[in-house]
């Protein structure tokens, strides 16, 4: 009886390292198993500072802050190195096209003033001349506007034509545009006070700016005017330059790329 007793207990001693086994193979630890990835170690986890798409931009836009210059802004850069300067020739073309703009602007404007003054007394010219004697002042005043509105329109022209044809530093051929007004001004002005009147040419043209040697003293008023005149000339050649020469930089953009 003892003996049964014994191997049975033998039994069941070999019986438990056996259960135990078994049930230390099936409890896996949680960290062990194959499906358990801790969520830091996900594939799809990719931190932002590491996205592709994660470029450094500036307080503007979506533009990178290490940007090069693209083929359009390098190309434009050689050439601007080798033909940004003054072109005189151009210039001079200019000029012309100013002088010639005002002289058919002011004629236009004559003509319109005198009609309407003709109109306004039953086409007796006597009476339209002693209409504007009474209104001097006024028709002063509207003649220096329109006269302003002429020169402006005048050289804007002028710098437009120079900065289309020099392509590059549309404000300096603007300049150069006025530069050459001042230098035949001063010109005409020399070979009228040594020759005459009759060589008053800007003058009798009506061109702007003129130094007036042969029209009587100049006075504050009459030196105030010319500066005026001379600085609203200016600043419609360069505009003028300025609006020329975006024509090429429109042409650049199609055929260089943005």
């Amino acid at each position: 009886m003892a003996t049964s007793e014994d191997t049975m207990s033998l039994n069941n001693d070999n019986a438990v390292p056996a259960d135990r086994e078994r049930a230390d193979h099936d409890a896996v630890p949680v960290t062990e198993r194959h499906d358990a990835v801790p969520v830091t170690e996900r594939h799809d986890a990719v931190p932002v500072t590491e996205r592709h798409d994660a470029v450094p931009v500036t307080e503007g836009g979506a533009t990178p802050v290490d940007r090069g210059p693209t083929q359009r802004e390098a190309v434009l850069e050689r050439e601007k190195e080798e033909f940004a300067g003054f072109k005189w020739g151009s210039a001079f073309f200019g000029w012309l096209t100013a002088t010639g703009t005002a002289v058919i602007l002011t004629a236009i404007l004559s003509a319109i003033g005198a009609g309407v003054g003709l109109g306004q007394n039953g086409g007796n010219a006597n009476k339209a001349a002693d209409a504007v004697s009474k209104n001097a002042d006024v028709v002063g005043i509207v003649g220096a506007i329109a006269l302003a509105v002429i020169l402006f329109v005048a050289y804007y022209c002028g710098g437009y034509v120079a900065g289309r044809m020099a392509r590059f530093a549309g404000a300096k051929q603007g300049i150069a545009v006025w530069i050459w007004a001042i230098v035949i001004a001063i010109i005409v002005a020399i070979i009228t006070a040594v020759a005459g009147s009759q060589f008053n040419v800007l003058g009798n043209l009506n061109s702007f700016p003129r130094i007036p040697v042969d029209e009587g003293t100049l006075t504050a008023t009459g030196i105030i005017t010319a500066i005026v005149v001379a600085l609203i000339a200016l600043v419609g050649a360069v505009l003028g330059g300025l609006g020329g020469m975006r024509y090429h930089r429109r042409v650049d953009r199609v055929g260089l790329g943005r």
